[in-house]
């Protein structure tokens, strides 16, 4: 945590903040049933929630150094970088980014909030370096709205994949580097962002769909027809990365694809041998590289699953009850360091103290129960408890009588 504190510190000049970021982030990381700013700043000692209100909305700082922290940390020279959209299910209309939307967190349109992250994953761990908010057109199309949740007028729709280009090239022209990134069908079948990565000379594993079509040196072609011309005994099996209940093998195959670009471009199929089912990705390295590593490139897609069940269940990544884009992002990228701290002392733990054959290595979670148990479990009197108790009230007091007022006046 001190690492971790020592890198905020430099970026915020007054202390209170300095102060107020650690323990937000000290807060994520406990085992409050709730985390918002009302509960952590009661579980921090706080007698009311208006500084960390303020911390997230209008103060003057940036944390924003995550990156970095994971770089240095979990440094890999073939990370592969892995970009994913999640959901957070949201009441009403006025959170920033808020409309009626399919979410992959509920499995149906909701009233959400979608945004897009990306996550450095490499032999030591995994943690998420960026995200991009996603705001639909019904926000971009309206400028005063925009304004009222501080995104600025100038604000325009940009997709999903262009998040995920406009995150890989921040996170290179800031000197990292990545050999490969990775993604699903949302990002595999969008050419521009193909183009980005390949203008950048980094690779790529990305999922399309079985319609999608590619030219080989035979023509044009459907991937699901072009992979039934490829014989069942023609695949490899070959594992996509260990899995919780142990190595996931699949049944691999590769066509190279005419392209007279300098690169090597290659469709990469993936059959499940028990099911049948097939998967379709799109490939492309500036040096041929060997089916085993598109193999592996393509299993640590999911690494983003793990982030967002660890960053939503460890460090309250979607529980953030804030309206303007300022506060999502200060919350959010607060929770992205959290996580990060976990993954870090777990490839520090690991690396250090192997576990002995009777003990599985130290996880996440674990590490997180240690540091609840051993250093961010605060204690508070009485006279605390019952000063919160009363601050709760006034404050409901204050917005039932608010209610009413509308109410009436509408009535």
């Amino acid at each position: 945590m001190g690492r971790i504190a020592g890198r905020i510190a430099g970026r915020i000049a007054r202390i209170e903040p300095r102060r107020r970021v650690r323990q937000l982030v000290l807060g994520l990381l406990s085992d409050l049933p709730r985390k918002n700013c009302w509960t952590i700043a009661e579980w921090a000692g706080e007698t009311t929630p208006d500084g960390m209100q303020h911390l997230l909305g209008r103060a003057k700082w940036d944390a924003d150094d995550v990156c970095g922290y994971v770089v240095e940390h979990l440094h890999d020279d073939q990370a592969v970088l892995v970009v994913d959209e999640t959901g957070d299910v949201k009441k009403g209309t006025h959170t920033v980014g808020v409309q009626r939307q399919y979410t992959g967190t509920a499995g149906r349109i909701e009233i959400s909030q979608v945004a897009v992250y990306l996550v450095y994953a490499g032999r030591r761990g995994h943690a998420a370096v960026d995200r991009e908010l996603y705001v639909p057109r019904s926000w971009t199309s309206d400028p005063d709205r925009c304004r009222a949740a501080g995104l600025g007028e100038e604000t325009v729709f940009a997709t999903k994949p262009e998040l995920a280009a406009r995150m890989v090239t921040r996170f290179l022209d800031a000197g990292h580097r990545a050999a490969w990134v990775a993604g699903d069908e949302v990002y595999g079948g969008n050419p521009k962002l193909r183009e980005t990565l390949e203008e950048r000379g980094t690779g790529y594993v990305l999922a399309v769909a079985c319609s999608h079509e590619v030219t080989t040196g035979a023509g044009k072609f459907r991937a699901d027809m072009l992979a039934k011309k490829v014989p069942k005994q023609a695949g490899q099996k070959l594992s996509a990365g260990a899995g919780a209940k142990g190595h996931r093998f699949y049944d691999w195959a590769v066509i190279d694809l005419a392209d007279p670009r300098p690169g090597r471009r290659q469709l990469l199929i993936r059959r499940n041998h028990s099911s049948g089912e097939l998967a379709y990705y799109r490939c492309y390295s500036p040096t041929p590289v060997p089916l085993t590593t598109l193999v592996r490139v393509a299993g640590s897609r999911w690494r983003v699953e793990e982030f967002f069940q660890a960053g939503k269940g460890l460090a309250a990544l979607d529980e953030h009850q804030v309206r303007r884009h300022a506060s999502w992002s200060r919350w959010v990228t607060l929770a992205m360091l959290a996580h990060a701290l976990l993954a870090v002392v777990r490839a520090d733990e690991h690396s250090r103290h192997p576990a002995p054959d009777t003990l599985i290595p130290l996880t996440c979670n674990e590490i997180q129960r240690l540091l609840i148990a051993l250093v961010v479990q605060p204690v508070h009197n009485a006279a605390h408890r019952l000063g919160w108790s009363n601050w709760r009230r006034r404050h409901q007091a204050r917005s039932q009588a608010s209610h009413y007022r509308r109410q009436a006046a509408q009535t």
